[in-house]
């Protein structure tokens, strides 16, 4: 097995509590919906894409995977994520407890070596 660096894809410091967002699977699609209400940059709207589309579609439907993918570049358009300047290695430690909008279960720490 081989680590190796990478250019992370990161928020800008100003859009960071906008991104950041619930874990997808503990919440069902009326509860991303409502959690990502007003939040654009919001990546319920790429973890849950289905919330963008029409009541009852399908969330394992090629619409769902089309429109993450569309929500996920425009992110980067929109100058919200970022690559980082180096490549770098990422370690994650999950915290879990009410770090995140409304009932998260934990965040995630990115810290650089």
């Amino acid at each position: 097995m081989r680590i190796r660096a990478f250019r992370g894809l990161v928020p800008v410091p100003e859009h960071a509590a906008e991104v950041a967002c619930v874990p997808y699977d503990v919440v069902d699609a009326a509860e991303a919906a409502a959690l990502a209400a007003g939040r654009p940059h919001s990546l319920l709207h790429v973890d849950r894409a289905e919330i963008d589309l029409p009541p009852g579609t399908d969330p394992y439907s090629g619409a769902v995977y089309t429109k993450a993918r569309e929500n996920f570049f425009q992110l980067q358009r929109d100058g919200v994520l970022v690559r980082e300047p180096e490549p770098c290695i990422y370690v994650y430690q999950q915290q879990m407890g009410a770090h995140l909008p409304a009932r998260a279960g934990g965040r995630l720490q990115c810290r650089r070596l």
